[in-house]
């Protein structure tokens, strides 16, 4: 995985070069130490923060931030949270942004490897232990977090016309021709998530022959859709969820990936009515979060502090699953009761145990498998 990124910024970097020679990317020290790198620009008070569109932050919660510290904020958004990452990595020496908001444990090492990130001053004593375990250093603050598994329709999956699966493999039956939809794992967080899982799961079943690229294989063959991301695969293809109502719907798929609370966001905005309910096999579902991290070489490092401690207040923390449609990483922390939010929210009994460290160093290898399978 390093050394294919070590090329990739070798390739990034030549184009702007001219007759130079590329700039070595900086990485970990055989300890993990990282050396801390100077300021990409001058500090001008402004807060610039490298993200996608995350929900959570509105011109109110942001303005609220500025009225409380005087730090103006600037948004720099990607499409995902590979996005981030790459962004990092490709300004890794000259860096414009301050924090880093969005990396899931799926990206977190390799950014944490190339040295992307510096010691944070945040009080994470009141983080759930649920929250840390993936990740619990000085470099990077989790946010938010949630269970990513698949989701069925249960007007579909009615034990007449689709029987509820008890084994992955079941997916992979006649039955189920066409009916699951599944975002990349190159260009989506959930559907890296969900591979991530099955490499767990399958390490884990009972055929020690078969692993899961056999089965994602299986899959493919099986007239699986795959889709970009997970908007394309929950909105338009996924009969289950508010897609219906959005235009281009084709609903095509009894199943999808997305998260094991996303029946009880549909419920949320329904009325307390939904149709999806989530498939929490054992170890087919992956624990999410979410981090915050100060960009090694940031020139607004205090003001970057300042937003991880507002991010973690009870007033913004409290209320991701409104604001954000995830779980709060707060110590008792749980889904709003409002609506069936709580009660349509699943609780898978044993997520995929894969650590960070190898989902790292075996990530482009997993990548290369599963694209070889589905293609």
């Amino acid at each position: 995985m390093k050394r294919n990124l070590v090329m990739m910024l070798l390739v990034l970097a030549a184009p702007l070069s001219g007759c130079l020679e590329p700039i070595e990317p900086i990485t970990a020290d055989a300890d993990g130490g990282c050396e801390l790198l100077e300021p990409g620009r001058e500090s001008d008070g402004v807060l610039r923060l490298l993200t996608y569109d995350i929900a959570a932050f509105s011109e109110s919660m942001l303005g609220e931030f500025t009225n409380q510290t005087g730090y103006d904020i600037e948004l720099i958004r990607t499409d995902d949270a590979g996005g981030i990452l790459e962004q990092l990595l490709q300004t890794q020496q000259a860096q414009q942004a301050d924090l880093a908001i969005g990396l899931d444990n799926t990206y977190l090492q390799t950014a944490l490897n190339f040295c992307l990130l510096q010691p944070h001053t945040a009080n994470v004593s009141g983080i759930a232990t649920e929250a840390l375990q993936p990740y619990d250093g000085p470099l990077a603050v989790p946010f938010d977090q949630g269970d990513v598994c698949l989701n069925y329709d249960e007007t579909r999956v009615d034990g007449t016309n689709l029987t509820v699966p008890t084994s992955l493999w079941n997916l992979t039956e006649p039955a189920w021709v066409g009916q699951v939809a599944f975002p990349s794992p190159v260009t989506s967080s959930p559907g890296r998530a969900f591979m991530s899982a099955t490499v767990d799961y399958f390490e884990h079943d009972d055929d020690e022959t078969t692993n899961a690229f056999d089965w994602w294989r299986a899959m493919a063959d099986n007239d699986a859709i795959f889709t970009t991301g997970w908007t394309e695969a929950y909105e338009i293809h996924y009969s289950g969820g508010y897609g219906e109502w959005v235009e281009g719907h084709l609903g095509d798929a009894a199943m999808t990936v997305s998260y094991c609370h996303s029946p009880g966001v549909e419920a949320f905005y329904g009325g307390n009515w939904t149709k999806s309910t989530s498939l929490t096999l054992p170890r087919a579902s992956f624990h999410q979060v979410e981090y915050a991290g100060v960009i090694n070489g940031a020139a607004e490092v205090t003001a970057a502090n300042a937003f991880i401690e507002y991010l973690l207040s009870e007033s913004v923390n409290r209320n991701m699953p409104e604001n954000n449609l995830m779980k709060s990483v707060l110590n008792g922390a749980t889904f709003p009761g409002t609506d069936g939010y709580a009660h349509h929210t699943d609780v898978p009994s044993l997520n995929a145990e894969i650590s960070n460290e190898r989902i790292a160093d075996e990530m482009e290898d997993w990548i290369e498998r599963w694209t070889e399978a589905t293609q």
